[in-house]
């Protein structure tokens, strides 16, 4: 219940300020070009698409590619929404306040996850308003299409946690944006240099983030592709918990 009341204040407290509804309003300008390119894409190649057996459909050519770009640009903007959670506490003086608050520290992190979790949600949920248009005068692939939602919500969960860690351990708002950042970008082209090196070992294809993420984006849920993620949030939660744990220990 105390998560909850932290998580309700700390979503209240970020549309207090111009920042969430400037990222919102810029996030929807450049997905919805995003998206009304693909459907041009898809316009342009529906006539030679017609011909052919079993070619892609609308859900392969416009939904895939945009919760694909989403997931790009999220990782650039998650580091910002995050940065400050309990960095900002830190720079405030107020972190003393809440850890010797009545809460323990778990509550405290999940209250902040949930918190910036709420306008993540948020953000993936005005994303999939846009490829629901479609069906006004298409079909869409129900099952690829709540495979894309699913993997874009636990790629953005794996980019809160790593957020709120970095948070947690850097000394300023900045430096925990650059950090997550910087981490969440090696993860993510970890499978790259797998990819250009035959020899390079399968651990560094099991710990990218895009591989997980395309794999679910394909419509065909993994086990090991859904643990990873459940795996990769709960060991930054744990992390978090337990270095607010020692801070709290620390006279």
């Amino acid at each position: 219940m105390k998560s909850l009341i932290i998580a309700e204040h700390e979503f209240k407290s970020v549309f207090r300020s111009p920042m969430a509804w400037t990222v919102l309003a810029i996030l929807q300008l450049i997905f919805a070009y995003l998206f009304l390119t693909q459907v041009e894409t898809f316009r342009r190649l529906q006539g030679k698409l017609a011909v052919i057996d079993n070619s892609p459909g609308l859900t392969d050519i416009v939904v895939t590619p945009l919760f694909g770009n989403a997931g790009i640009i999220l990782l650039l903007v998650t580091p910002l929404l995050t940065m400050h959670l309990i960095c900002g506490e830190r720079r405030n003086k107020t972190l003393p306040l809440l850890l010797s608050a009545p809460i323990s520290s778990t509550q405290l992190v999940i209250g902040k996850y949930l918190g910036v979790m709420g306008l993540l949600v948020l953000i993936v949920a005005m994303l999939t308003l846009m490829p629901l248009s479609l069906l006004v005068g298409g079909e869409l692939d129900s099952g690829k299409f709540l495979a894309n939602i699913l993997a874009l919500s636990l790629l953005v969960s794996a980019f809160a946690a790593a957020g709120l860690y970095l948070s947690t351990i850097a000394g300023h708002p900045v430096v925990a944006a650059m950090g997550s950042f910087g981490l969440l970008l090696l993860l993510w082209i970890l499978d790259w240099s797998a990819l250009s090196d035959a020899d390079a070992s399968s651990w560094l294809h099991y710990l990218s983030l895009l591989r997980h993420f395309q794999n679910l984006q394909t419509g065909l849920l993994s086990t090991v592709d859904v643990s990873y993620f459940v795996l990769f949030i709960s060991t930054f939660l744990c992390a978090t918990r337990q270095h607010l744990h020692r801070s709290r220990l620390t006279p």
